[in-house]
C-alpha cells in the first residue's frame, strides 16, 4: 500500500525536528525520515554551551535528542530510512525510501544540513570533539587564554581566527598556500591582530595528543612545509579545522535550485524553496550562521509555511 503524507521531513537534526515540533502541532501529522546521520552534526560536538535552555552547557547529543523526544511528544512520526531519490516536478511529491519504496507527500521540508569538511588525517578524527573542532563559535570558550591553531586560508578561516584571537592567547593561522585567500579586508585585520601568527606553506600531517583511558586532549600538531619539505611540530590545545562545509545536496540537483557553492536557495529570510510546497530549513540553505540554534528557528519558520501552504491552498 502507498502511503501518502501531508507533511514530509527530510533529515533529523535540529532543523528537521524543530520542524517536526511545529507541524505535529498545526496538525500536519509530519513523517521525519532521519537517514545516515539522526542528530546531525550536533551530535559530534562534546559539549554546546551556546544553545538556550543548558544554562550549565550539554553534549549536543544530548541536545539533539530532547529536541527528537519533544517532536515525538507532540505528535511527529520519526523513521529511520532515508529518502534516496525525489521527485518535486509534481503534487503529490514523489520520494524513494531506501532505494525501493516509494512514499508520496502534499509538502515536504528539507532539512538534510551541512558535513564539514575535514583534513582526512587518521589522528583527526581521533581528537574530534576531543581538542578538534569546525565551529570557533561553538567550541572556542572552552580555550580560553590557551593556544589554538585554525587551518585553512578563506573569509570562514580567518574570521574564524579573528574571533578566537579575542578568547585564546595565541592563535596560529595554518595555510597551504604562500597567500591567503581571503578578502584583502580580512587580512588587513588578521595581521592587525598581534596574538595571531600566519604559518604559511604549511600542510597539516599529525594530530598530536595525549589519551589515557576514554580521556584524550590535543597537545599539538605536526605540519610539513611543501617548499622545504621540513617538519614542525607546534604545541597547542585545540585545533579549528576550517576549510569549508558541504551541503547535503546531491539529492535536489535538477530537482531544486542550488547556488553556486550548492546550498538549497530561499527567499530572503522565507524558507521557501522554487517549487512550490517544498521548504528548505537548516545549515542546507544557510552558509552564513550554521548555528544549532538558528537551525533550530528555520525549522520553525519551514513547519510555519507549510502550514499556511496548505491552508491558502485549502
Amino acid at each position: 500500500m502507498t502511503e501518502k503524507f501531508t507533511c514530509l521531513i527530510i533529515g533529523a537534526g535540529p532543523a528537521g525536528y524543530t520542524a517536526g515540533i511545529y507541524a505535529s502541532r498545526a496538525g500536519l501529522k509530519p513523517v521525519i525520515y532521519e537517514g545516515m546521520q539522526p542528530g546531525g552534526q550536533l551530535t559530534i560536538t562534546s559539549e554546546v554551551e551556546n544553545f538556550p535552555g543548558y544554562p550549565e552547557g550539554e553534549s549536543g547529543t544530548v541536545i539533539v535528542d530532547d529536541i527528537r523526544k519533544q517532536a515525538v511528544h507532540c505528535g511527529a512520526e520519526i523513521r529511520s530510512g532515508e529518502i534516496t531519490e525525489v521527485d518535486f516536478s509534481k503534487r503529490p511529491f514523489r520520494l524513494v525510501v531506501d532505494y525501493e519504496r516509494e512514499v508520496f507527500a502534499e509538502t515536504v521540508i528539507v532539512a538534510t544540513g551541512a558535513t564539514a569538511r575535514w583534513l582526512g588525517l587518521e589522528t583527526e578524527s581521533q581528537y574530534r570533539g576531543f581538542g578538534v573542532s569546525t565551529c570557533a563559535t561553538c567550541d572556542g570558550a572552552f580555550f580560553k587564554g590557551k593556544t589554538v591553531a585554525v587551518i585553512g586560508g578563506g573569509d570562514t578561516a580567518l574570521e574564524e581566527a579573528h574571533y578566537l584571537s579575542k578568547i585564546a592567547e595565541k592563535v596560529y593561522l595554518v595555510h597551504r598556500r604562500n597567500q591567503f585567500r581571503a578578502s584583502k579586508a580580512m587580512q588587513d585585520r588578521i595581521f592587525r591582530t598581534p596574538n595571531i601568527e600566519p604559518v604559511l606553506d604549511a600542510v597539516p600531517t599529525e594530530v598530536l595528543g595525549e589519551r589515557q583511558g576514554f580521556s584524550r586532549k590535543v597537545t599539538g600538531l605536526r605540519i610539513q612545509n611543501i617548499k622545504t619539505e621540513d617538519f614542525k611540530e607546534i604545541s597547542l590545545d585545540g585545533i579549528f579545522v576550517a576549510i569549508g562545509v558541504t551541503p547535503v545536496t546531491d539529492l535536489f540537483v535538477g530537482q531544486l535550485e542550488l547556488d553556486a557553492h550548492g546550498y538549497i536557495k530561499t527567499q530572503g529570510v522565507r524558507p521557501l524553496t522554487n517549487v512550490p510546497g517544498v521548504f528548505a530549513a537548516g545549515d542546507v540553505q544557510d552558509p552564513h550562521y550554521r548555528q544549532a540554534c538558528t537551525a533550530a528557528a528555520s525549522g520553525c519558520k519551514a513547519a510555519i509555511e507549510a502550514e499556511r501552504f496548505l491552508a491558502e491552498e485549502a
